[in-house]
């Protein structure tokens, strides 16, 4: 097993990380940016406000995007199985 084998593995790794994290991250993201500025604008100043956006945007987010975010993930688990008498040798 080369270097360059090993490094090409570990930044597909990291590549699918990003991937699968990505999209969940940035609608938490921006829904904390938009529950901020409304906070903001209105002077409410409750704690617990900025939570629940966030909780439900990302379990919505995590039904749309679930499905990809599989596929991506068996895809790559997929490959590493299939190639795993690579890694032995």
């Amino acid at each position: 097993m080369s270097e360059e084998f090993i490094i090409s593995l570990a930044e597909n790794g990291v590549w699918v990380i990003l991937l699968i994290a990505g999209p969940l991250l940035l609608v938490a993201l921006g829904l904390g940016l938009l529950v901020s500025i409304f906070q903001a604008t209105t002077q409410i100043q409750e704690q617990t406000l900025a939570f629940i956006p966030k909780i439900v945007g990302v379990l919505v987010a995590l039904v749309v995007f679930g499905p990809w975010m599989l596929s991506l993930l068996t895809d790559f688990a997929h490959d590493i199985f299939s190639n795993l008498y690579r890694f032995i040798g």
